[in-house]
């Protein structure tokens, strides 16, 4: 399969302070297409930096971060913007929904950054709400939805500009156990059925039970690596 996240000898060191903190110490992994793969380790380990880099959120201080092919460390900021648009999609703990956009409009947002007429907007966003089980709610916005809907918008929204591959920061971390079971029972249906590729930065015993890989970090190194059966 083929290989969409990859990183040699990653470091990250944060130098703000007297003392600098060295989160990433050489990380080298490979994410391949269609994985459901999960970042665990304990606070401090690495894990939110890591995915921050492999989003283009951060950049690295040594080392390469590779996403399809294309080296983002050496992008210019206006080039990982566009970048980002176009081949990652974003799931966060606060879920991160525009306030006075409508679940619609909020799905729809991206597809308009990235100049697709109004046909395809409508389209897809349509599509997608439905897929989420949120055909019902196009109209609402965020204040008027629960937390475990908001995600499910933030879900749909993640997959509107068909990226790459999703990542997850702690999506759960906000939700009752039973709405992150359906969540998380979604987004594994979503990669069992299109090939979907999820990486969560997470705690989550939730989210790791459904893992089919477990990457764990610990002091900015990879300290396991578990494929599990699918």
């Amino acid at each position: 399969m083929s290989v969409v996240i990859e990183t040699k000898a990653l470091e990250k060191i944060y130098s703000e302070s007297k003392f600098p903190v060295h989160a990433l110490r050489g990380v080298d992994l490979q994410v391949h297409k269609g994985e459901f793969t999960a970042i665990v380790g304990p606070s401090g380990s690495g894990k939110t930096t890591l995915l921050n880099i492999i989003g283009g959120l951060d950049r690295p201080t040594k080392g390469r971060i590779s996403v399809g092919g294309v080296d983002i460390a050496h992008l210019s900021d206006n080039e990982l913007i566009e970048f980002r648009q176009k081949n990652i999609g974003f799931v966060f703990q606060s879920y991160n929904l525009i306030p006075v956009l409508t679940a619609k409009e909020n799905v729809e947002f991206i597809m308009l950054l990235q100049n697709r007429s109004k046909e395809e907007r409508i389209r897809r966003t349509e599509s997608l709400l439905n897929r989420v089980g949120l055909g019902d709610r196009m109209d609402n916005r965020p204040g008027e939805m629960s937390g475990g809907q908001q995600q499910r918008v933030a879900v749909a929204r993640a997959l509107a500009s068909s990226p790459q591959f999703i990542l997850a920061d702690e999506p759960t971390a906000n939700l009752d156990s039973k709405t992150a079971g359906s969540l998380l029972d979604m987004m594994l249906e979503m990669n069992r059925e299109e090939g979907t590729t999820f990486v969560f930065s997470t705690h989550d015993s939730r989210v790791i039970r459904r893992a089919r890989r477990v990457i764990t970090l610990v002091d900015g190194l990879i300290d396991s690596d578990e494929i599990r059966e699918q």
